[in-house]
């Protein structure tokens, strides 16, 4: 009876020691949980100036942050070797047309530099509306044009370039210093969703 006891009682003691052991093994555990990434920046990282990196989707937000990775690698501080200015390469012309004199004020801005951005677009809409309602669902020299394609094609060359080459059915090009067309434009930023823009010919900031 004895040895009965001792044996029970060896056991229920092995048992709580295996426990405590097990429970210190469990609190020493590390776990990584892996860190979800957005597609779609937040409030804080739109009006960030250390982001580079393109969301995606077909979006409005998709479209203006693919067209500014390809201009600037997303950077609100950026001056080209030309002059041009910020996020999405403004020149100091188009700044002037909606009011914007003072440079370093403007790269300092992010907000300002989106809405500029946003009434860039609108006016080029506004410019191209008949050529944009001519020509979307066309082919031109193999490339399917869409509206996002055009507006982006126009921030590039100016709405003048575009219009000239939808209707040359492509046969007046264009390239920029560093050899960027709007063919290009047109198929690299073909199929986001641009209906967020409304044509506008005086947009004010």
């Amino acid at each position: 009876m004895k040895k009965v006891t001792v044996f029970f009682s060896l056991l229920f003691l092995g048992i709580i020691i295996s426990s405590f052991s097990k429970d210190k093994k469990i609190a020493n555990t590390t776990y990584y949980f892996a860190k979800e990434i957005s597609s779609v920046p937040t409030e804080k990282e739109s009006f960030s100036k250390n982001y580079n990196i393109p969301f995606v989707g077909n979006s409005f937000n998709g479209f203006k942050e693919a067209v500014a990775f390809k201009e600037s690698q997303g950077n609100y501080n950026e001056v080209n070797t030309l002059g041009y200015l910020g996020k999405y390469q403004f020149g100091k012309s188009t700044l002037k047309r909606f009011n914007i004199y003072n440079t370093q004020y403007f790269l300092n801005t992010p907000k300002l530099q989106e809405e500029a951005f946003i009434a860039l677009c609108s006016v080029n809409k506004w410019i191209l509306r008949k050529d944009i309602k001519r020509s979307i669902g066309k082919k031109i020299n193999g490339i399917k044009v869409t509206e996002s394609g055009i507006l982006a094609a126009a921030h590039l060359a100016g709405a003048g370039n575009v219009k000239k080459y939808l209707r040359s059915n492509g046969k007046y090009t264009f390239k920029d210093a560093y050899g960027s067309s709007v063919q290009n434009y047109l198929q690299q930023f073909s199929g986001y969703d641009t209906s967020f823009i409304e044509a506008n010919k005086k947009p004010i900031l």
